[in-house]
């Protein structure tokens, strides 16, 4: 497991909300959450592979639509 150093910045000026905001989506978007998570718990290698598995899936889906090649059953 590799661990890697960011540095999240936010600025805050006037509305501490706006910023705290921010902060929670840059540090989501970092994946820095996810990493204590999985230091703090165990997690089986089966598990381990399930939530890639789920989680390329979901990049994928996320993909598609962007590029607007998602089609719903209607």
């Amino acid at each position: 497991m590799s661990r890697h150093q960011t540095n999240v910045k936010v600025f805050v000026t006037a509305n501490v909300d706006k910023a705290l905001r921010q902060l929670k989506k840059k540090i989501e978007r970092e994946g820095i959450v996810r990493d204590m998570k999985r230091l703090v718990y165990f997690e089986s290698p089966t598990q381990k592979k399930r939530k890639r598995l789920i989680r390329a899936i979901k990049q994928n889906l996320m993909r598609l639509a962007t590029r607007g090649e998602l089609y719903t059953k209607q």
